[in-house]
């Protein structure tokens, strides 16, 4: 019998949690998806189905401020962007969504900086 993947956990991790977590349009879903490499966060409205702010790693602005996208520092400047691009649209409380992965190290970082750009969860 094959061993499962610590993606299919994390993936299993993510369905238990979405049972009971949806983005409305007055308190969207902050989701998080980590690789090893980059770091992205999206704010979501579940009820129409649209993605109403994003950022990443993979931005033009954030990649020229860090070096590896898969820092700590990074995550935090990820989660700053996302805040300000949802405050511009006036999105001020959101769920937090941690996609399966552990609530610490980067994940925790981008939380903080959305905390830190004005989000409120």
């Amino acid at each position: 019998m094959a061993k499962e993947s610590r993606n299919d956990k994390r993936l299993v991790r993510h369905r238990r949690v979405r049972k009971n977590l949806h983005g409305t349009p007055e308190k969207p879903r902050l989701c998080v998806f980590r690789s090893l490499k980059n770091i992205s966060a999206q704010v979501i409205d579940d009820v129409s189905g649209t993605t109403l702010a994003a950022a990443s790693t993979l931005d033009k602005d954030i990649k020229l401020q860090v070096s590896n996208g898969g820092t700590q520092e990074s995550a935090k400047l990820v989660g700053v962007a996302v805040a300000k691009k949802a405050l511009e649209k006036g999105i001020l409380e959101v769920a937090f969504d941690r996609g399966g992965f552990l609530y610490h190290g980067r994940v925790k970082e981008l939380a903080d900086g959305a905390r830190e750009g004005g989000l409120k969860f």
